[in-house]
């Protein structure tokens, strides 16, 4: 299943894609690496932002924040909102508590359909939409757990053999597949694609569209897709989602692509129907917060303009989540 991804080098001028809330968790606030504060041009381009994928405490993973503390700097930051990602526990009364905690940011929830919450079960995400505050807006498909993911780290290491959560097979999507996405389109929240193969990801957006879905995201799309698979998840009215780590983070550090690379494949999809966010929460690397900002002020300095940024981080987020854009 696994399909030929796109290489820079392969395109040439293409080349051109509820807890732990109380007190201050284990990152203190502004401590180490530049997490309090910032440059006035990386405090602008932050201000207003919604960062799609933000990783915090608690969780069973090591993190290097907790949420409410995490919403506070991105608060302090000027940004607009948050979208808290765990890939095995439902982070919508997680996004309710930290909204009273916190008050003066959006922060938002959602369910990944790993197996800790049944793997595909539409009752699982009907309950994320009765939860408290209605915060749970984003239903990815599996993503530790996703057959193509499993399959992958097997072949790397048998080792790690796992069960694992399907969502296809022999090229069409499983009934109960479809019954979660007609939950997703009763209650309009927003589909990811998780950690899918590229053509699982065009079967969810393509089912997605038939049954009305109206916000739909690849999830971090240049880690696995082609440009022509990325541009048919556009058409079929998908997002695609660029994470920090699709270019290098830190001097030295590899990525698929360099800045200016990224910068010429987000305008030959279309910023229209781009997202950037951070995917960030891991104590290796930045604050979720610093990451975004640091992100952003990378691709300003390859040549971006501050609208081109402002759609990708602002005005798209917006959109997929129901807001008013600003």
């Amino acid at each position: 299943m696994k399909s030929t991804t796109w290489k820079p080098s392969t395109l040439g001028v293409v080349a051109v894609t509820v807890v732990a809330l109380l007190g201050v968790g284990p990152a203190r606030l502004g401590a180490g690496g530049g997490q309090a504060g910032g440059g006035s041009s990386t405090d602008r381009l932050l201000a207003g932002s919604i960062d799609f994928h933000a990783h915090s405490l608690p969780d069973m993973e090591e993190r290097s924040v907790d949420s409410a503390d995490l919403a506070r700097m991105a608060r302090d930051r000027g940004m607009r909102g948050l979208v808290l990602k765990n890939h095995f526990d439902p982070t919508a009364s997680l996004a309710y508590t930290v909204r009273r905690q916190v008050p003066g940011i959006d922060v938002f929830g959602g369910i990944v359909l790993n197996r800790t919450v049944g793997g595909i079960n539409t009752r699982a995400v009907e309950h994320m939409t009765q939860v408290t505050g209605g915060w749970g807006r984003v239903v990815w498909f599996p993503t530790r757990d996703a057959e193509y993911g499993v399959a992958g780290d097997v072949a790397e290491d048998p080792s790690l053999k796992r069960p694992f959560v399907s969502v296809s097979k022999d090229g069409e999507l499983l009934p109960e597949v479809k019954d979660v996405i007609a939950v997703i389109a009763e209650h309009q929240l927003v589909l990811e694609t998780g950690h899918s193969s590229p053509e699982e990801s065009l079967l969810l957006l393509a089912e997605g569209k038939r049954q009305g879905v109206r916000h739909m995201m690849v999830t971090h799309g240049a880690f696995e897709m082609s440009l022509a698979q990325m541009q048919e998840a556009v058409k079929l009215g998908g997002f695609i989602e660029f994470v920090y780590r699709s270019i290098p983070m830190t001097e030295g550090a590899s990525a698929r692509f360099t800045p200016h690379e990224l910068a010429q494949l987000l305008r030959t999809i279309g910023v229209e129907w781009c997202v950037l966010s951070s995917d960030l929460g891991n104590p290796a690397y930045a604050m979720p917060t610093d990451g975004f900002g640091q992100f952003m002020s990378k691709m300003l300095a390859a040549g971006m303009t501050e609208r081109e940024l402002a759609q990708m981080t602002k005005d798209n987020p917006a959109r997929l989540l129901g807001l008013s854009v600003n």
